[in-house]
């Protein structure tokens, strides 16, 4: 099985893609949405552990956590290093399943893909682009965001250029919905005769 990993900035249309390969049969891994089971469930407690009063009704306030890490590098490397591991095992469970499942291809959809080392884990990269002024003026769009917000934002992440320049292939989100979705059903296309060899070195560090 080939393992994919999508990645693209904040509004770039990283969200829209998936869905296509979804829509497509090809299963997706959401690591954004895995960290929301998460804190909702296995990470609760070791994350109000390190950061009291940060959880309401079982659950972590993603507002009163990001309080405490907004500007405080430390505090966020110290979230990260209780919620990346088990990040990671969420999608090595996921890739063994649709590997027994039988699928060809698998996506793992990571925001930071490179920023986080993920694409370690991957055979093949695929970066979703859009110009900056349609990126600003898509997420400017969103309820609650601010200028001062997406510079925040874009300041974790990796330029354009640099993402651009580490992946192997670029989608241009910056057209139609219609032509994006085309650019990736060429790539699915392409990608689905490649032998994938991520799998058989998570094979066995899962069970090493």
């Amino acid at each position: 099985m080939l393992v994919i990993g999508l990645t693209g900035g904040i509004g770039m249309g990283k969200s829209a893609a998936a869905e296509h390969f979804t829509r497509r049969g090809v299963p997706v891994f959401n690591a954004d949405a895995c960290v929301h089971r998460l804190y909702e469930g296995e990470a609760v407690a070791a994350i109000e552990a390190a950061f009291p009063a940060v959880t309401r009704g079982g659950r972590v306030d993603r507002k009163l956590l990001a309080e405490q890490v907004t500007g405080r590098p430390e505090r966020l490397r110290e979230l990260e290093e209780i919620v990346h591991p088990m990040v990671v095992k969420a999608e090595i469970d996921f890739l063994l399943e649709q590997e027994r499942k039988g699928a060809k291809l698998a996506v793992l959809e990571i925001p930071l893909l490179f920023e986080t080392g993920a694409e370690k884990r991957v055979d093949v990269t695929i970066v979703v682009n859009a110009p900056s002024e349609v990126q600003r003026e898509r997420v400017l769009a969103r309820p609650g965001m601010t200028l001062d917000k997406l510079e925040h934002l874009l300041a974790r992440q990796l330029s354009d250029a640099a993402r651009r320049a580490r992946a192997d292939h670029v989608v241009d989100s910056g057209t139609t919905l219609a032509d994006m979705r085309i650019e990736i059903d060429k790539l699915i296309e392409s990608l689905q005769t490649r032998e994938g060899r991520v799998m058989e070195r998570l094979r066995h560090s899962y069970t090493d």
